[in-house]
């Protein structure tokens, strides 16, 4: 499993979860502090003195006080993600299923080899595809929030 982190302009972080690995509230806060803030300062200059517009599930990892306190702490603006709305990250409706065209079909002897499958397939998206997942990703919370929280498809 991996963690991905992206904007308008790309993947941030990719960030492999060793198998076995719990992802709890510990484990996702240390991801925050220890790998995100940093491969933001490097990939994006200047983005942390701008602000940063943060989004992610209302799974109870995200909302734990331990990761709350960090954004908090942060001064990032949160996205309010629509509760029981699991189908309104934009990875999973345009950024997974695309790289999962570059995948199709191939079997893989080694976890390492996935790793470096999907390396490849995180970078033969173009920005387009980034930019394509926002707007995407705009219309279902528009019309959730229309739909009084409810999301249909």
């Amino acid at each position: 499993m991996h963690m991905i982190f992206f904007d308008m302009n790309g993947v941030i972080l990719r960030w492999p979860v060793p198998i076995g690995t719990t992802i709890n509230a510990q484990y996702y806060k240390k991801v925050l502090l220890d790998k995100l803030r940093p491969a933001i300062r490097k990939n994006r200059p200047g983005l942390l003195e701008s602000g940063i517009l943060f989004h992610h599930d209302n799974a109870p990892v995200h909302t734990a006080r331990a990761v709350t306190d960090v954004l908090a702490g942060y001064k990032w603006e949160l996205l309010e993600h629509p509760r029981y709305s699991p189908d309104l990250a934009p990875c999973d409706f345009h950024l997974f299923p695309k790289m999962k065209e570059h995948l199709r079909g191939q079997r893989f002897e080694t976890e390492e080899d996935i790793i470096q499958a999907t390396k490849v397939a995180i970078k033969n998206l173009d920005k387009c595809s980034y930019v394509t997942a926002f707007k995407d990703w705009l219309q279902r919370i528009e019309k959730c929030a229309n739909n009084g929280g409810c999301y249909v498809e």
